[in-house]
């Protein structure tokens, strides 16, 4: 069944038509008209009337896709264990957990008392607790259905605790503009303080005494800015600012640290950071920098100690970037000074490997250095005082580091995952005396043949004697360990359960690269249905080598590019981000079984942009190297395609946000390749929403994608791609590509969206749907939401079967 087949009933449905009211934008020397600039006018009628017949328009053309909409929604619930509960986790007097019920969209925030202070074994999770039914002296702390009745969306900014679990400091937003009001509950009574605190950037922190509040608010670009202090139990308007950051590229957060001695204020740009201190015990006194802020260099710090019969050890652990773009970690030991601190200072006991990178800010290459930076990414990494767990590794670049009193943790990531290592603090304390590398050992997951991410959770309690980390692949559902890295001890607290005859050796998954067009290798992830793909049978699975290359010559028409293939190729859903060094990592997802069960290629192309080979990675994917994050995702496709593994005809690409910038660039770059696209809440105004100060995360951005409103050569650079004023008639596109195909578009956007406004997709949408174009093109718009969506596990899940249902339909896949 095509999309026409599908489509048929309403043959001769025109979309809405837009009017063009010219509006000229004027920059670098160089006018542009853009007709639909009005749609920003948000509240107008006219664009309230535009937005309703849209989605008038989108609901008419996806008539006929109603009973498979249903199936898969079905699909997904009854593979879902609708009453559940996690496992519980301590925190000071407490176990945690959070329970789901069926019918309940929202989860259920819960605790019990620990039934001692050696207490590190969670309560049992019996057949009654499965049903629903509560563990004994069982609390709830915060039911979000209960708060979210009456509103269509609801999201939590964050919840947090006193010391003694008696206030809970939690913040919601029930608009979806992420301003959130933020509340202090007493849970010994049940009932909230009086003030409200309206406006407020994410969540707050609760100062460990309950007496106090820390937050942050927004300027008129909705940039978090400034951090307030709050007395509970008094008036809101009585709240003091107490730090104010006034450079427009940076973003301020607050919290607690780790070991509850201090708040803590981060302000960070996308290049250069600062942690600022103030002890619990001195709430009104003044903010201190840890370390002096340093332009281009980026820093974390945590605190903790080595215990020690003549006296506890207090250390600092640091990652910074200043010596090594792919950061290092120092242990300071804070006998020596108070703070401020100097980045570099202390022992260091990891760093990533500078294969590919750029010299840190103000540093340049040394003729030694110089070679290493034109090292391939993915060059071994040979460095001798590093633990012997880092040697001889691709993309390595370290994350961070955890110290509990039992063990120390270390994350990072290497040959294109993320790893975990851990060790018995007892040894961390010899290591870091003797001045020698450390000895950790790694964290691998026991089941060949899968492409794993690891990491900590569920880990706050400094005293807890293990380790929690959790496991999941494409295929291999979600796992929550304990190791004890003493007695070698593993775990398996919770495995998550599919519904129904889920067999996860039904399914496979493999890495596997494509040399594309400038000669790098880049990796991409696939997963399917055995027996369904037969270009896949019998391949090796897992992290592999195996290397294919990317056709030299992508100008084929539509008609000469289907001629190469029969139907006998799988159909392929190709999905994409590549920004903010953000990595696609493997995960595993309930509704993309109904893909692959339908004989779907899922391909996952981890393009320049993104951080899976590290900081070299991101760097060769943003500012004036952008174009690599396209061209990388287009040449993964068309191997893919070349070598007989996915037909061109049955492909289905997506992305969203950043990710929904790739699938604009990507249409007008190599509209042939695609039978449809699939766009969530895409960033397709690029380089107008850039230009443009007053918008919310302009300035903020301009260290990811370039300043075009001060620089010549990035304006020119961002208009080669930005989606919305690149879009080429069908008449151009056939004198260029030689056919006037482009890929069926479907767009998702949000009106209350604060990332990427919603007047991107629509002037887009309006463009596409041009008469001239000739562009298939539909939009599915949110009047409730945010950048993320509807809330609600039921909402979002037939969310999910409505795109899928599109995808599937533009594979040619009836039911």
């Amino acid at each position: 069944m095509t999309v026409d087949n599908v489509w048929s009933d309403i043959t001769g449905l025109m979309p809405p038509k837009a009017v063009k009211e010219p509006k000229l934008r004027n920059a670098q020397g160089e006018t542009f008209n853009d007709p639909y600039e009005w749609m920003r006018d948000k509240d107008s009628e006219r664009v309230q009337k535009f937005v309703a017949e849209e989605n008038d328009y989108c609901e008419r053309r996806m008539a006929g896709l109603k009973t498979l909409r249903g199936t898969l929604f079905e699909e997904i619930k009854t593979r879902v264990q609708e009453t559940d509960m996690s496992v519980p986790t301590r925190m000071n007097g407490y176990w945690y957990f959070t329970r789901t019920e069926e019918g309940k969209q929202y989860g259920i925030q819960c605790r019990v008392p620990i039934r001692g202070e050696d207490d590190w074994d969670p309560p049992s999770i019996s057949a009654s607790a499965m049903r629903g039914d509560a563990l004994g002296g069982e609390e709830i702390v915060f039911d979000c259905n209960a708060e979210a009745e009456g509103h269509d969306f609801f999201s939590v900014g964050g919840l947090d605790l006193s010391h003694d679990g008696r206030y809970l400091a939690y913040s919601v937003d029930t608009a979806g503009d992420e301003r959130y009001d933020l509340r202090v509950r007493d849970l010994q009574t049940g009932e909230d303080f009086p003030e409200v605190i309206t406006e407020v950037s994410g969540g707050g922190c609760i100062t460990p005494d309950g007496q106090w509040l820390f937050y942050t608010r927004v300027d008129d670009a909705w940039r978090p800015y400034c951090v307030w202090r709050h007395r509970v139990g008094t008036p809101a308007d009585q709240d003091v600012q107490v730090y104010n950051e006034p450079d427009e590229r940076f973003w301020v957060g607050v919290g607690t640290s780790f070991d509850e001695e201090h708040i803590i204020i981060e302000s960070s740009s996308k290049t250069t950071s600062e942690v600022l201190m103030l002890p619990v015990t001195d709430p009104e006194g003044e903010f201190q920098p840890f370390i002096e802020r340093m332009p281009g260099v980026e820093y974390d710090v945590s605190f903790a100690r080595f215990e020690d019969d003549g006296g506890d050890i207090p250390v600092a652990l640091v990652i910074h970037n200043v010596r090594n773009p792919n950061f290092e970690i120092d242990v300071i030991d804070m006998r020596a000074h108070k703070p401020p601190y100097t980045l570099g200072e202390g022992m260091r006991v990891a760093q990533g490997s500078p294969a590919g990178c750029e010299p840190p800010q103000g540093r340049k290459f040394t003729p030694a250095t110089r070679a290493i930076r034109y090292e391939s990414v993915s060059s071994l990494s040979e460095i001798s005082d590093n633990p012997e767990i880092l040697q001889g590794v691709q993309g390595l670049r370290i994350e961070g580091i955890a110290m509990y009193r039992n063990f120390v943790a270390l994350s990072y990531r290497a040959n294109s995952l993320p790893q975990l290592a851990v060790m018995p603090k007892y040894a961390a304390k010899e290591d870091f005396l003797a001045g020698r590398p450390w000895g950790f050992g790694g964290i691998v997951p026991r089941v060949p043949g899968k492409l794993y991410s690891i990491g900590m959770s569920g880990n706050p309690s400094y005293d807890a004697p293990r380790i929690r980390y959790t496991t999941v692949s494409y295929t291999q559902p979600g796992e929550l360990h304990e190791y004890d890295p003493v007695t070698d001890t593993d775990v398996l607290l919770k495995r998550s359960h599919v519904l129904g005859d889920f067999d996860p050796s039904d399914y496979a998954e493999k890495r596997m690269w494509v040399r594309v067009r400038d000669g790098e290798h880049v990796p991409v992830s696939l997963v399917w249905r055995r027996g369904l793909v037969p270009a896949l049978e019998g391949t090796k699975e897992g992290l592999t080598d195996e290397l294919i290359e990317a056709p030299r010559e992508l100008i084929l028409s539509w008609e000469d590019m289907s001629a190469r293939y029969d139907r006998r190729e799988a159909p392929m859903f190709i999905t994409g981000y590549g920004a903010y060094e953000i990595s696609s990592d493997p995960s595993f997802s309930v509704p993309r079984l109904s893909l692959l069960d339908r004989g779907v290629l899922y391909a996952v192309p981890h393009v320049r942009g993104g951080g899976e080979m590290g900081r070299a990675w991101y760097e060769q994917g943003r500012k004036l190297n952008k174009m690599n994050t396209f061209i990388d995702f287009i040449d993964v496709t068309a191997a893919l395609q070349r070598n007989g593994i996915a037909d061109p005809k049955r492909t289905v690409a997506n992305g969203g946000s950043a990710g929904g910038l790739l699938m604009g660039a990507v249409a007008n770059m190599a509209p042939q390749l695609y039978a449809g696209i699939e766009a969530d809440v895409p960033f397709v105004d690029a380089l107008t929403s850039i230009l443009d100060t007053s918008l919310p995360l302009t300035v903020t951005e301009w260290d990811e994608w370039g300043d075009p409103l001060h620089n010549a050569e990035v304006y020119r650079y961002m208009k080669q791609y930005s989606p919305y004023e690149n879009v080429k008639n069908a008449d151009e596109r056939e004198q260029e590509f030689g056919t006037r195909q482009f890929p069926a578009m479907f767009i998702t956007t949000s009106m209350n969206d604060t990332r990427v406004l919603y007047v991107e997709p629509l002037k887009w949408l309006a463009r596409l749907q041009e008469p001239e174009v000739e562009v298939d093109a539909v939009a599915k718009i949110e009047v409730e939401a945010g950048h993320g969506g509807v809330t609600g596990r039921y909402k979002r899940w037939q969310e999910i079967a409505y795109e899928n249902a599109w995808c599937l339909a533009a594979m040619g896949i009836e039911e």
